[in-house]
């Protein structure tokens, strides 16, 4: 038996990276699952999203673990075509018990045009704000929220990650307070909701030359190879960036009855990268 058989979950930027692996980490506990990604580029983002072929993958993994998958082609900016689709969600696998608002986008470094601080703020923020209230109407006492954050919002901004990267930091800080104080309002409903936030990760929202450029600016086409010494620094613990998988541990105990009682939650996974950076207040 899993942690969370007969449930499903809807997560939005199912295609790849951290959603993909939310969805196969859930499928393993037995929850079937409704996958929703954009499959195509955004205008202001500097590095390429998923494809049609990825979401399609990703359903073929949820699959092999025995449960059932639905995806959708859906764009998270746009409120009536994602809750449209949530609704088509549920009509195809019966119920919704887990909200994983995970879509998102991180266009870094000063190269970044000025479209993309509108475009980031809007995946990363009306994106969560977008699922999760087209989500609550098929929810029931007992449901659990998990928005995904970012190490980003509570360290802030700096002068080197451009327009995307500073809506990045700004639409994750934001998340963070709509999770804290949402939290108290569907409790009155037993329905729970937390954030994850983790620090870099071993993605695609990594791994291009705009986020390079932000760990060495003095570069004028980093690799990972000149950056991967410097990813360290940031943490407590000499990782240069965790993996999907860990922050898929996360999201599958905040999904199921381990944490029943735990709502409104920051949980960071970073390495120590918040005890590292943030003096202590007390």
């Amino acid at each position: 038996m899993g942690k969370l058989d007969n449930k499903v979950a809807v997560i939005s930027g199912g295609a790849r990276g951290q959603g993909r692996s939310h969805a196969v980490a859930l499928a393993k506990e037995g929850a079937s699952v409704i996958l929703l990604d954009i499959c195509q580029d955004i205008e202001g983002n500097n590095y390429p999203l998923a494809r049609r072929e990825d979401l399609d993958e990703t359903v073929n993994l949820v699959e092999k673990e025995g449960v059932k998958a639905y995806a959708i082609e859906c764009d998270v900016r746009e409120r009536s075509q994602t809750w449209d689709a949530v609704a088509e969600g549920v009509r195809e696998l019966g119920r919704l018990d887990i909200v994983v608002a995970n879509a998102g986008i991180c266009p870094m470094g000063k190269r970044a045009p000025l479209q993309s601080w509108s475009d980031t703020i809007d995946v990363d923020l009306a994106g969560v704000f977008n699922l999760v209230q087209g989500s609550l109407q098929h929810l029931e006492s007992g449901a659990s929220i998990i928005a995904t954050g970012s190490l980003a919002a509570q360290l802030g901004a700096t002068g080197n990650q451009g327009a995307g990267g500073s809506a990045y930091s700004l639409a994750k800080q934001v998340v963070a307070r709509y999770v804290n104080d949402l939290s108290p309002i569907l409790g009155r409903k037993g329905i729970r909701i937390n954030a994850v936030h983790p620090t870099n990760c071993n993605t695609d929202m990594l791994h291009n030359e705009g986020m390079y450029g932000v760990f060495r600016p003095d570069l004028e086409h980093p690799t990972l190879d000149d950056v991967k010494p410097v990813f360290p620094m940031m943490h407590s613990l000499k990782v240069p960036y965790i993996e999907p998988q860990d922050v898929s541990n996360a999201v599958v105990f905040l999904a199921s009855e381990d944490s029943r009682y735990i709502t409104g939650m920051q949980l960071r996974i970073d390495a120590g990268g918040y005890a590292k950076t943030i003096p202590w207040k007390g």
